[in-house]
């Protein structure tokens, strides 16, 4: 077994790297996890402005030297699509936050308990990821002509985006938890920070029954919408690179920060009226490059990364600029 090990580590092309690049992008991984559980969050406590701003710049950071380290064993171009492919699933996971913020609002999570459902919810998000990734390098290697219909996915989410009012759950969270409710045995308090707890069963006297608490079903609609907004997600980092190593990376560097980055930007995500509109341009822009490289197009990754962080940038200042001619009354919705 430790042969085979070993041999797995010396092999040259698993996924686009080499068996060790494997090993330490999930040392990293685990090492990040490890602290930020084990160490800098250990109990249950609301995660303040300062503490969520420290620890968004500490994942930035090492998803940036990790970015450089690629950029120095694999080449430049291999460095600029994984720091594109981190950029977009980064600006993407931004309209995520504010459908957390809405489910956590929706169930009246507690911001002490948010911390700890959101580490459950990424250590899901790195397997159901995974397996996306997976099938999608594998679909678009073996079926190239996928790749343009991605590209109109891309484009179709985009409007749909634009369309889209998102002031409350949506219709799919909203029947989820419907469904939840109905089939499941769901207790309406909080218990603690217990996910599953055992209740008198009113239907079998002296008998206890399992019940779902509000934080274990706050973390399935998480589960479910980061399920959708991977449908998107994967299909923008495709159009970047095929190579399973660099998509995976760059799409789980980004979410890991994501639980950080909530607590950092859920109170201000929405006064950003003009985000969506950044993120639909993006999706726009991806999408319409799939089209441009099908018919024998070239867009150079410099120009793709420059170009996605120019929207979002722009799409940050004008909801600055909106909320400051708007006397702070703005909101997203009313874009």
């Amino acid at each position: 077994m430790t042969e085979n090990f070993i041999d797995w580590l010396a092999m040259d092309n698993i996924g686009g790297a080499p068996g060790w690049a494997w090993l330490l992008f999930l040392a990293i991984v685990l090492g990040l996890l490890v602290l930020d559980l084990g160490v800098l969050h250990r109990g249950d406590r609301a995660m303040g402005l300062r503490d969520s701003l420290r620890a968004s710049f500490l994942y930035v950071l090492v998803a940036l030297l990790f970015g450089a380290w690629i950029w120095y064993e694999f080449g430049s171009d291999a460095g600029l699509r994984f720091l594109t492919g981190y950029v977009i699933e980064k600006s993407l996971s931004l309209d995520n936050i504010f459908v957390i913020s809405l489910i956590f609002g929706y169930l009246a999570i507690p911001s002490a308990l948010q911390h700890r459902v959101l580490f459950w919810g990424i250590l899901g998000v790195l397997v159901m990821r995974a397996l996306l990734i997976g099938a999608g390098t594998a679909l678009v290697h073996e079926f190239a002509w996928l790749l343009p219909i991605f590209g109109l996915l891309l484009i179709a989410a985009a409007i749909r985006m634009l369309r889209n009012d998102e002031s409350t759950p949506s219709h799919s969270q909203a029947h989820l938890l419907a469904a939840l409710r109905r089939h499941l045995p769901v207790t309406e308090t909080l218990h603690g920070r217990a996910f599953l707890v055992r209740l008198p069963d009113p239907r079998n006297a002296g008998r206890l029954r399992l019940y779902l608490t509000p934080p274990l079903l706050a973390l399935i609609l998480i589960e479910s919408a980061d399920a959708l907004f991977a449908l998107e997600s994967v299909p923008a980092i495709l159009a970047i690179t095929p190579e399973p190593y660099l998509v995976y990376t760059s799409n789980i560097f980004a979410v890991l920060g994501l639980r950080a980055l909530y607590f950092a930007l859920a109170a201000m995500v929405t006064r950003l009226a003009y985000l969506k509109h950044a993120l639909a341009l993006i999706l726009i822009l991806v999408g319409g490059k799939i089209l441009f490289q099908h018919f024998g197009g070239h867009v150079p990754p410099l120009f793709s990364l420059c170009v996605t962080l120019s929207l979002l940038a722009g799409g940050v200042l004008l909801s600055w600029r909106a909320e400051r001619r708007g006397g702070g009354k703005l909101t997203r919705t009313e874009a």
